[in-house]
């Protein structure tokens, strides 16, 4: 009975959480990130303002509401890659995935959410933040695969240039959803695009850090 009550209240809790997101999208791609106040989404949700503020601390949380998976979707690839495979490979495998599926988490947010990111100062800056914290966890993952500490030379530049490979392509994929391209035009392009980029890697990164022996336990 303990665990069927615990599960219904998580249940309710995840059904306000997305209440209150979804409220606070429609009023941001309305209005505007900046215009937008909290007050007006606790009353579009129909919830306290404190009820909002307890599930998202900071107003961006509202906004950019994946930040974790996107922020350990690097380190993730490089932790769980296949056998034998080097981290720049199962990147660059995970990245073909994510644009055949259509990943938000790649860049894939759609025309009017994208706007609505380019249009506000906090969630552009907020979002070079996320960035940054996504290419310092891959670094801590190469760091434990390679057997070497994180401000390793070696860790840093590989982390450096693996982020940035991504960073290069997630902004192509937004500034081809500003320009009116369909997802399914977008795909291809950089799909193209991806290829070269990584091959521009290859040479320096193959093979690197020491593959691994064994599947991930």
């Amino acid at each position: 009975m303990m665990t069927e009550t615990t599960g219904l209240r998580e249940a309710k809790k995840q059904e306000t959480r997305q209440l209150i997101s979804d409220h606070a999208t429609r009023l941001f791609i309305t209005q505007g990130f900046e215009q937008t106040t909290i007050a007006e989404i606790a009353d579009a949700a129909r919830v306290a303002k404190k009820t909002v503020t307890n599930y998202f601390p900071r107003k961006e949380d509202l906004a950019l509401d994946h930040q974790e998976e996107f922020v350990a979707s690097l380190a993730h690839t490089v932790k769980t890659r296949r056998p034998g495979e080097s981290a720049a490979a199962a990147l660059r495998r995970a990245f073909v995935d994510a644009v055949e599926s259509r990943d938000p988490v790649a860049g894939f947010s759609g025309p009017e959410f994208a706007r609505m990111v380019a249009g506000s100062p906090t969630l552009t800056t907020c979002l070079r933040g996320l960035h940054d914290q996504r290419e310092h966890r891959l670094a801590e993952a190469l760091a434990e695969a390679a057997r070497a500490r994180p401000d390793d030379i070696a860790v840093e530049t590989a982390a450096g240039l693996l982020g940035a490979v991504h960073r290069v392509l997630f902004q192509r994929i937004q500034a081809l959803t500003l320009a009116g391209q369909t997802n399914d035009r977008i795909a291809d392009t950089v799909g193209a695009e991806a290829a070269q980029a990584f091959k521009l890697l290859e040479a320096g990164l193959a093979g690197w850090p020491y593959t691994r022996v064994h599947a991930p336990g």
